[in-house]
């Protein structure tokens, strides 16, 4: 399993959060006694990992199953399964009881659904006759704390759920979770969102708060002063493009899974043959700490300063006799040894895919698209890739790009690109092209494109970025300021007021609103700084401002978060939430379908 993230110096008690949900998954298993069999959605599993121990759980008489379409092998005569409410999954379920009542066995059937039971699962156990066979219960798992800043509510398919399907049940998912914080941490003063599902979750969390309110009677300070609400949609510019940050290169690459990645274990120089290890990715890890939201290009120089030093110590070491202090400063120096070679060994992996001639090519293309001057050049050159027929997400991912600058393609355009298309990549891919469509992100043009005014009101295109001593958000994509950070920006300096004209040109409306016990408090009134009163809060800490994604977040735009809280003047903390942490690919992916 993934090691679990350290969350000691996380703005708001996070731990109190994971304690309990380990607590509540371990009164579910204490109430069925004895020897049980859990058998865990392997997705649910994924995010288990960064909740509780595999070793606690073994403690509790419990042997672990991931559930598959094959049947489960085990002596245990009480059978748990943890599954997400998916029909897909009580498909699987109901295959296990059928085998074993086929094989004459008595066991005891539990399901517990995470985080909800719903109508669309328990029919299904109806349908196969076994609702009477089969204790039902819920898991409430809404939120799991990825990092001591990054909180996941485990939505993947939220965006196109919401987008393609029409299902905005993930929405009240969100608010929800929100809402559980909300009683650990307080009712949450001021509200600002942007986009229509995020409209739709705080009408949903005020209506949550109306109809089961978190006590506020005591009027105490509330310990996150702000809520930010962004959909995805509002931005869909900045996940298309590649990200060179340290950390948002190696999801690019490498594809980060709950805080680690997997590799050959020859590449962290490990001398096992064909055999995958596990490097686990989060701030527990201080070099990764220092180094994940930096620029590539700087954490490259970075690990070769940190390499040359160590060297250069040890030759001192050897040749000259050292004072045992300068002995313990050496040995002192060595712990952080495997931190730097883990890093060196990932770096050197990166480089060989940030040098390929391909990834340069389309870098260059995104930013050409994203300064929205060639039309004709980026048409041509998506138009060749198809012909080429380079891998399907990576021509996808500039063709939404291109299709969401300029507001859709002409229809001519829009035709001939969709057929070649089908032709070059197989008919069966129309349903993902309808997708795209649905969700507007890759369509006819219906009115010129707002681009280019977006574009120079917030200043997303920056010359001369100084990657190395950054002074602006735009280092994260060396030269491009991710327009979704442009936004969370304002609305923490100055609140939406003064970008009105700016929002009213991007997707869905947007809301500006004070809740429960303060929304008459005029020193609430805006989170400019220091003269308001609220950014200390009464003993010193800086005021706490949660940002929600609905729909995902990429690495890059957590670096960008990172890198404004760290600036001077900057009077609060951030912790953000998404549905999930997404890439170019990921999110393209997410919309693929083949037909049949």
């Amino acid at each position: 399993m993934a090691q679990i993230p350290n969350l000691d110096n996380a703005p708001i008690n996070l731990i109190s959060i994971r304690e309990q949900s380990q607590k509540e998954l371990i009164n579910i298993l204490k109430n069925i006694r004895g020897k049980k069999c859990l058998v865990i959605d392997p997705k649910l599993g994924d995010s288990l990992s960064l909740i509780i121990q595999t070793s606690l759980l073994k403690e509790h008489g419990v042997e672990l199953r991931h559930l598959s379409a094959d049947h489960i092998q085990t002596d245990c005569t009480k059978v748990v399964y943890l599954v997400r409410s998916q029909p897909n999954l009580m498909r699987h379920i109901c295959s296990n009881i059928h085998h074993d009542e086929s094989k004459g066995l008595q066991r005891e059937y539990h399901v517990y659904f995470v985080p909800r039971r719903t109508v669309v699962c328990e029919k299904v156990l109806e349908e196969e006759k076994l609702h009477n066979m089969v204790t039902i219960g819920e898991y409430p798992l809404y939120i799991v704390p990825i990092d001591e800043d990054v909180l996941s509510f485990e939505l993947d398919l939220a965006y196109k759920e919401c987008q393609v399907d029409g299902d905005t049940s993930s929405l009240w998912h969100i608010a929800k979770a929100i809402h559980k914080l909300e009683f650990s941490f307080g009712v949450i003063p001021n509200l600002r969102a942007k986009g229509k599902a995020s409209v739709r979750v705080a009408d949903i969390l005020n209506r949550m708060q109306a109809e089961e309110p978190v006590n506020s009677s005591d009027m105490v300070m509330p310990e996150i002063n702000t809520l930010i609400l962004l959909d995805r949609e509002v931005d869909m510019v900045t996940p298309l493009c590649s990200q060179l940050t340290y950390e948002g290169l190696l999801d690019e690459f490498l594809n980060i899974k709950n805080g680690s990645i997997e590799l050959d274990a020859s590449i962290m120089g490990l001398q096992q043959e064909g055999k995958k290890t596990k490097v686990p990715l989060n701030s527990t890890d201080k070099l990764f700490k220092e180094i994940r939201d930096l620029n590539f290009e700087v954490v490259i120089q970075i690990l070769r300063q940190k390499a040359t030093s160590m060297k250069q110590d040890y030759t001192e070491m050897t040749t000259t006799s050292q004072s045992v202090s300068e002995l313990k400063d050496f040995v002192k120096k060595l712990n952080s040894l495997p931190e730097i070679t883990r890093h060196i060994n990932l770096a050197q992996h990166l480089t060989t895919f940030t040098s390929k001639p391909s990834f340069l090519g389309q870098l260059d293309m995104e930013h050409t698209i994203v300064e929205s001057q060639s039309y004709d050049i980026c048409f041509d050159y998506i138009e060749e890739l198809i012909h080429k027929q380079e891998p399907l997400t990576t021509v996808l991912r500039l063709l939404i790009l291109f299709s969401v600058t300029n507001s859709g393609l002409p229809k001519k355009h829009f035709d001939y690109l969709r057929r070649e298309l089908l032709h070059s990549y197989g008919f069966e891919h129309i349903t993902t092209l309808n997708n795209l469509e649905k969700a507007g992100l890759f369509k006819k043009q219906e009115s010129r494109s707002n681009w280019l005014t977006i574009k120079h009101a917030l200043q997303l295109v920056v010359e001369d970025t100084d990657t190395a001593k950054p002074n602006d958000i735009s280092y994260v994509f060396s030269g491009y300021a991710p327009l979704s950070i442009r936004l969370i920006q304002h609305a923490i300096r100055s609140g939406w007021r003064p970008v009105e004209e700016i929002l009213k040109l991007l997707p869905g409306p947007h809301l500006e609103t004070k809740r429960g016990a303060f929304s008459n408090s005029p020193s609430f009134d805006s989170l400019s700084g220091v003269s308001t009163g609220i950014a200390k809060v009464p003993d010193g800490r800086r005021a706490l401002v949660l940002v929600v994604f609905v729909g995902g977040v990429t690495f890059a735009e957590i670096s960008a978060l990172r890198f404004l809280c760290s600036q001077e003047g900057m009077a609060y903390d951030l912790i953000i939430a998404t549905t999930k942490i997404v890439n170019g690919q990921t999110l393209v992916e997410t919309f693929m379908e083949k037909l049949g």
